[in-house]
């Protein structure tokens, strides 16, 4: 801060405004899932490069890293107005971008959800970023609602909006098709509608759109259908539509307590499909075992825990949803994909935050992470020793 902004704000009596350091147990847990993601990627993809000295999915991962860090930085520094006027702007993006992918995507494994660059290929899945934005524009429709204890009801204006804001995205998603993306993303509305104190009637809408949604899944999509028996009794269809989750089972049993050794595990030899992406918690488990899987897991528990901590201590009703689904949208697919790899919910598909490769989730997740960082900042600075009077008047005057 200048020394003019400083005599200024002592001149009113107030004290400098001041910025914390980035929250230690944030940075950390990203820390580690990032170098495990990094070395992951590189055991997963060798096999699929021998002829090239350095796999070519690392260097891209590699390179999303980068990137990655870059965008927590700026979005880091960007101050909570900002996201509550880029909100909006970004959900209408996203929309442009999910409706150019239905017109214009490119079609990997069976499915519509990449925009790609003539000559460079798929750069971009647009679900991701939808993601990101919806929770944000959520978030700016919730926050002007009154906190819980003073509503008396539940406002239409209000759940009007946040229904067309995640409804609209998740149509698009599932056209994609991609029945996984829409009903994630009606989880996260659901999980912030929830923790923004809205009551239990209003949670109809969400629970009956996802019921929707997976009732089309069903019928509409046969692979569907056989991913869910394929969870309920994996091994009478081993050789079809049980083979990955039973090849997960395989690689956490080879594994033990301390791995088979970074590098030797067989399991991503062509046994285990999508190594790389929805499956690499397996590899890891294969590799180095019940530690390495305590480590990833661990790592994403402090976040979780450094995350809902951090928006906890926030003092506006919009700073702490937007710090809550920033932590929601990294920890809820960790917590869904770890569960399908371990053979406890049908395989959805979601990859492994920071750890999977994939540059769209690893750049999304970064961003989540300088928008959680700049909160913390924030909110975390130390403020002048407040008597109890002024806390009570501060509690009690609307946000």
């Amino acid at each position: 801060m200048s020394m003019a902004g400083t005599v200024a704000g002592q001149a009113h009596g107030k004290a400098p405004a001041r910025l914390a350091a980035p929250h230690g147990g944030v940075v950390a847990a990203t820390a580690v899932l990032a170098c495990v993601g990094l070395i992951m990627v590189w055991s997963t993809t060798s096999p699929l490069a021998l002829d090239a000295p350095v796999p070519p999915h690392f260097l891209r991962h590699l390179a999303g890293l980068v990137a990655g860090v870059v965008l927590a930085g700026v979005c880091m520094l960007l101050p909570l107005s900002a996201w509550r006027r880029l909100a909006l702007p970004l959900w209408a993006l996203c929309i442009g971008l999910l409706v150019l992918t239905l017109v214009a995507g490119t079609t990997v494994n069976g499915a519509q959800r990449w925009l790609s660059i003539p000559g460079v290929g798929p750069v971009l899945q647009p679900v991701e970023l939808a993601k990101w934005a919806t929770l944000l524009a959520t978030a700016v429709a919730l926050a002007r609602e009154p906190s819980g204890r003073r509503r008396k009801r539940f406002r239409l204006p209000a759940s009007g909006l946040v229904l067309l804001l995640v409804s609209l995205p998740a149509a698009l998603v599932f056209l994609q098709p991609d029945t996984k993306g829409a009903l994630l993303l009606l989880i996260l509305v659901g999980l912030q509608l929830f923790v923004s104190g809205t009551p239990i009637r209003a949670f109809a809408i969400p629970i009956g759109l996802a019921t929707a949604v997976l009732g089309l899944a069903i019928t509409m999509r046969p692979y569907v259908m056989s991913r869910v028996l394929a969870f309920l009794d994996p091994w009478a269809n081993a050789q079809a539509s049980g083979f990955q989750l039973v090849q997960s089972f395989v690689a956490f049993g080879r594994g033990g307590f301390a791995g088979v050794g970074l590098g030797n595990g067989r399991q991503k030899l062509f046994y285990l499909p999508e190594a790389h992406t929805d499956f690499v918690l397996s590899v890891v488990a294969e590799e180095l075992g019940l530690l390495g899987v305590t480590l990833v897991l661990g790592a994403f528990a402090a976040l979780l825990v450094a995350g809902v901590r951090i928006a906890a201590r926030t003092q506006g009703r919009f700073a702490f949803l937007v710090a809550f689904s920033m932590t929601a949208v990294i920890a809820v697919p960790a917590a869904v994909n770890a569960a399908v790899v371990m053979g406890m919910v049908p395989p959805t598909g979601l990859t492994l935050p920071f750890v999977s490769y994939g540059r769209s989730s690893l750049l999304l997740s970064f961003a989540a992470i300088g928008v959680l960082l700049g909160i913390s900042r924030r909110e975390g600075a130390p403020r002048e020793p407040a008597t109890d009077s002024s806390i009570l008047a501060r509690r009690s005057r609307p946000r």
